[in-house]
């Protein structure tokens, strides 16, 4: 962009959003990792290193289906058996919550 007339070129500065973890996420994933102590790391960081990527492109996955009245903003994703929800705006992705998505088999 020139600014006006000095011939000189502007940069412009686009800020990514910051990832923001609630309480209720953060101690999901750290009760989700201990489940399994064989896989804990590899599990954790793989969720931990796709919720790095929605600074790039925070609509990368699909709007949060299970959200009654979505505006849009909420989306999520699901990694290892977990489903986990968050919420976009321009400034955080705010990681909502960290959900296991396989029911606990029933004893017969």
């Amino acid at each position: 962009m020139r600014a006006g007339g000095s011939g000189k070129l502007r940069k412009r500065v686009v800020t990514k959003p910051i990832i923001v973890w609630s309480k209720e996420a953060d101690s999901a994933l750290e009760k989700a990792s201990g489940e399994y102590p064989q896989n804990a790391n590899k599990v954790k960081e793989e969720i931990l290193g796709t919720a790095r990527k929605l600074c790039d492109y925070p609509e990368m996955f699909p709007i949060e289906k299970f959200k009654i009245d979505n505006p849009g903003n909420y989306r999520a994703f699901e990694k290892h058996s977990y489903r986990i929800s968050y919420k976009c705006s321009d400034q955080e992705i705010r990681t909502l919550s960290v959900r296991y998505l396989k029911p606990e088999p029933k004893r017969y």
